[in-house]
């Protein structure tokens, strides 16, 4: 009955490793001589907190444990277990240890569904060893789970399969099937998997059956059409050239405070499929780089849009993307951070000694001040001011300033400030 539903399962279900040596994607955790690999192999693993998005193995890598140690093992989910279920995992690991000295590995899927109760139920038993607990979650643990568990475990963090992950796992999906595809079909596939090896092997069958009706079953070819209808979403031109110009486009519209022109861009950078974490990087890049002191907030404002495409991730994602966008293309723009840097840059590339000043030096270790350092050092706080005049460069550097704020948003605040303690300096 087993044999027969693993064959009529899900093709994601049907491929799923049965060695390390198979699972794709996650080669920092379970390469050769990695630490996870290692208790693995040694039958040493501890309680462990699976974290990661949908589809990157880590049910997987819980039912692999099962194959290499010779504990029980036991899987619950968070979505319908009860504390009355664990309990009585728990009732059976005392009466497995007490008779036969058999311990017990327990899965928890979706751990992050636990209450704090239902987590608490738990710690005793993980605290004395009786079980040793295999976490699953695609929630940030440090806000989902109790400190005590979370202390207790070690943390091993999943990522989205690679582009070369997923086309091996569809071609493996294609030759499980007795099938093949075009080029243009697997890349559409994909690009919409966003790194979930669920996704896109449920794409590819359902694309299968849909060849299949208008095919030879014995030489049933996957094409862009199909891919297509498998999605519900027709595919955008973004080759390799488009990736590029469209970016470009994405950044300069930013740039030139074009809102709309922002939001468009990144409507199709999301609906070809482009990472959201390579959109959420190029704006925190671009935060600094053409908005700069001219709206600091603006940094802070990208940097939450990433972490939010990490935390929440597609679709709803989207929306903290293009709250960003909106925040940078209607902020006052500057590139004066970015012109100092290389200024200054510029200067220590020419590669005179940068003697550091003997008031600037460290002071605070034995014999410092019998060097003279720090002697003459003027203590800002001390100022009623919060700033003194004296010399922070290496003698002969910075004969011009490298930052000079220009009078866009609030770098006026700040052209205003330094302008003041430069004529107070005269």
């Amino acid at each position: 009955m087993e044999r027969q539903l693993h064959q009529d399962g899900p093709l994601a279900a049907r491929l799923r490793p049965k060695h390390l040596d198979e699972v794709l994607g996650q080669e920092h955790l379970i390469a050769p001589g990695t630490p996870l690999r290692t208790l693995l192999e040694h039958d040493k693993l501890s309680s462990v907190i699976l974290w990661g998005p949908p589809g990157t193995g880590k049910t997987t890598l819980a039912h692999l444990v099962a194959d290499y140690t010779k504990a029980h093992f036991e899987q619950l989910s968070a979505t319908q277990a009860s504390v009355k279920d664990v309990r009585e995992v728990i009732s059976a690991a005392q009466e497995r240890r007490a008779h036969y000295s058999i311990s017990t590995f327990l899965f928890l899927d979706e751990i992050h569904r636990f209450n704090k109760a239902q987590q608490d139920a738990l710690l005793p038993s993980v605290e004395s060893g009786l079980l040793t607990l295999i976490g699953a979650t695609t929630e940030n643990p440090y806000f989902e789970l109790n400190a005590a568990l979370l202390s207790r475990s070690t943390l091993f963090r999943l990522e989205p399969l690679n582009d070369q992950a997923v086309f091996k796992l569809l071609k493996r999906g294609l030759e499980l099937e007795a099938a093949t595809a075009t080029p243009e079909a697997l890349e559409l596939i994909a690009s919409r998997a966003g790194g979930d090896a669920r996704q896109a092997l449920t794409a590819l069958e359902v694309a299968i059956a849909l060849a299949q009706t208008n095919d030879d079953r014995n030489h049933t070819v996957v094409e862009l059409a199909h891919a297509e209808d498998a999605l519900s979403a027709k595919a955008l031109a973004y080759g390799r050239d488009a990736h590029y110009d469209i970016t470009s486009a994405f950044i300069k519209s930013i740039r030139g405070s074009d809102v709309d022109a922002g939001l468009y861009w990144l409507a199709h950078m999301l609906e070809a499929g482009e990472d959201a974490r390579f959109i959420a990087r190029r704006l925190v890049i671009l935060a600094s780089e053409d908005v700069g002191m001219a709206d600091p907030m603006s940094l802070l404002v990208a940097e939450a849009a990433a972490r939010a495409v990490d935390m929440v991730g597609l679709p709803e994602a989207q929306l903290n993307l293009a709250q960003a966008v909106v925040h940078l293309a209607t902020a006052p723009k500057s590139n004066t951070v970015t012109k100092a840097l290389f200024a200054a840059k510029a200067e220590v590339a020419l590669g005179a000694a940068a003697i550091v000043p003997k008031h600037l030096r460290d002071s605070h270790y034995s014999g410092a001040k019998n060097l003279g350092h720090g002697r003459g050092y003027k203590y800002p706080h001390d100022d009623e001011r919060g700033w003194v005049d004296q010399t922070y460069l290496p003698a002969g550097v910075g004969l011009s300033r490298y930052y000079q704020p220009s009078s866009h948003g609030f770098e006026e605040e700040i052209q205003h400030r330094m302008s003041t303690r430069q004529k107070k300096q005269t």
